[in-house]
């Protein structure tokens, strides 16, 4: 009997140990087959870029070989304004204009790998916009961040698992700028899953500095800066969690708004964290100017949009407060003390407010109240109160970039702790509106007891060495606390770094004197050259006044130059 019972537990071990192998073997097998399945999707998805690539080259070909006489270089130094008066008045033809931003944003594309494919619809589209003249933007081409639906393309968030199928419609946006007379023709590139302001991902791989190839472009929207800083188009659509919109800006050296979450529609815009409510994406302009990103408020802020999205209030843009000279007072932040700003962000802040200074506005100091608590309590515990756990459904089966590696490390914890990290999070999650409400109101009432118009504010720069930023998710303080508040905010450039900005730079401590502001420092090292950038706040629902302030800076900085 007890070497049956021997023999019995000997049988259980073996069979036991064959099912574990079984087991092993099984779990290998689909790990393999995702594996198979990511590179089938990737390559699919690339094979589309090239081609559309090849076929858009081709046509530009064809075009300039019976057009010899167009003058690309010309049509190029225009500004959207100038651009949009002379195609209005018939001295430039909309297919001279469309060939030549094709051209230049293919070479740009091979240099800065900013685009993740042609939209070959606007070849149709350009063949029928001669039958009005209508829009604002008529004749106008304009780049698209890749995670704004366009019709029969991917929408992908740099994730796998989202090239599934092309999509079917327009984004609301989209359809507007289409009515307005303006041309889609190409969509650029991101990082994976958003969340973060590098910008690449395992589909389409690493978008580079127009001013540097060793740096950063920044992101979310970072292919619309790079290929806006390159000159391959004049005007561009991004969107803007955390600064997806500004540190592309300023990295890349050209202006960006991002409008109150809730003044343009979100309909067709895909985000990675659907249903989170507490820090707010939203659309917004890139250009080369501020009256670019003007005249892109005032073109899709229009009837055509609040009937595709009534949940937009239906307020068009505001011409006269954009136009007001009227003297501001403007409260200033040089170091919000949490980030120490770099010597060229802080040189920039103390020349532009010099400059306004001196053109007759009052300049108030001001510092964010409680801005520790915001970032800890508001914006990480809001946007990450599952733990990342969203992300990681969205990652699953695709290789992880390595621009996004150091930042996703902390959500593949062992589930224990990532329970222990929910429930220290729970009891302020929900309540995190109510928080928020509060926090709001107590800003405000900061404004109010400054009785400031206006604030001037640094912005993060100049553009990082790479894979920096999934290791300094701090660095989001100066631009991040107004996506919490939902302040409408915008970026331009104002400078350049210098010789002296960068030795300076050698004795740069940092506010905490820790490992983040090690990295900070070496992820901005060697940026002599690159443009400085400042950013530009309002109230909730002033878009057109932080555009105001935004324009009486621009023009400052230009006479200062001259």
């Amino acid at each position: 009997l007890e070497h049956v019972i021997r023999l019995d537990k000997r049988t259980a071990a073996l069979l036991t140990a064959a099912a574990c192998g079984v087991g092993a073997v099984v779990v290998l097998v689909q790990k393999v087959s995702r594996h198979q399945e990511a590179k089938k999707r990737i390559q699919k998805a690339t094979n589309l870029r090239t081609e559309s690539l090849r076929r858009a080259e081709q046509e530009v070909l064809r075009y300039k070989q019976s057009h010899p006489a167009t003058s690309s270089a010309n049509i190029l130094m225009l500004s959207l304004s100038e651009l949009t008066k002379q195609l209005k008045d018939g001295s430039l033809s909309p297919e001279d204009v469309f060939y030549t931003y094709m051209e230049k944003a293919i070479d740009v594309h091979k240099k800065l790998n900013c685009c993740t494919g042609i939209i070959l619809e606007s070849f149709e589209q350009l063949k029928t916009i001669h039958s009005s003249k209508e829009g604002l933007l008529y004749g106008v081409p304009v780049s698209i961040k890749e995670n704004f639906d366009c019709q029969n393309h991917y929408t992908s968030c740099g994730v796998v698992i989202n090239l599934d199928q092309p999509i079917q419609e327009d984004s609301v946006l989209v359809k507007v700028l289409k009515s307005q007379g303006a041309i889609p023709f190409v969509k650029t590139n991101l990082p994976q899953a958003l969340l973060n302001y590098d910008c690449s991902n395992p589909i389409y791989g690493q978008t580079v500095n127009p001013h540097n190839l060793q740096k950063t472009s920044g992101g979310s929207s970072g292919g619309e800066g790079a290929l806006l800083g390159g000159g391959g188009s004049v005007l561009g659509l991004g969107s803007d969690i955390g600064g997806s919109i500004r540190f592309p800006a300023s990295f890349c050296g050209v202006c960006g708004l991002k409008p109150t979450a809730g003044r343009l529609s979100s309909k067709g815009l895909k985000t990675i964290l659907p249903g989170q409510k507490s820090v707010l994406s939203c659309p917004g302009p890139m250009a080369k100017d501020v009256d670019s990103l003007a005249l892109f408020m005032q073109a899709v802020l229009c009837d055509h949009m609040f009937s595709l999205d009534p949940t937009i209030p239906p307020v068009p843009f505001n011409v006269q407060m954009y136009q007001s000279r009227k003297p501001l007072r403007i409260g200033y932040l040089e170091n919000d003390g949490y980030t120490q700003p770099s010597p060229s962000m802080l040189r920039g802040i103390r020349e532009v407010k010099a400059l306004l200074e001196r053109a007759g506005h009052t300049l108030v100091p001001y510092k964010p109240p409680r801005i520790k608590y915001a970032l800890h309590e508001l914006i990480v515990r809001g946007v990450l109160a599952d733990g990342g756990a969203t992300m990681l459904q969205k990652l699953k089966g695709s290789p992880v970039d390595p621009a996004l590696i150091e930042q996703v490390k902390p959500y593949y914890l062992p589930k224990w702790i990532k329970k222990t990290m929910s429930f220290l999070l729970s009891p302020v999650s929900p309540r995190v509106p109510a928080v928020l409400s509060d926090y709001i109101h107590e800003t405000i009432a900061e404004w109010r007891r400054l009785d400031i118009d206006v604030l001037l504010c640094p912005m993060l720069g100049p553009a990082f060495n790479f894979f920096y930023c999934s290791r300094l998710t701090c660095a989001v303080s100066y631009t991040m606390i107004y996506n919490l508040l939902n302040f409408p905010a915008g970026c331009l450039p104002v400078s350049t770094v210098t010789e002296q900005d960068e030795e300076e730079l050698r004795h740069y401590k940092g506010n905490y004197q820790d490992m983040w502001d090690r990295h900070f420092k070496k992820a901005v090292t060697g940026s002599v050259g690159l443009p400085v950038a400042v950013q530009c706040v309002a109230l909730p629902w002033h878009d057109e006044l932080c555009l105001r302030f935004m324009k009486e800076v621009e023009e400052l900085v230009k006479e200062s130059r001259k």
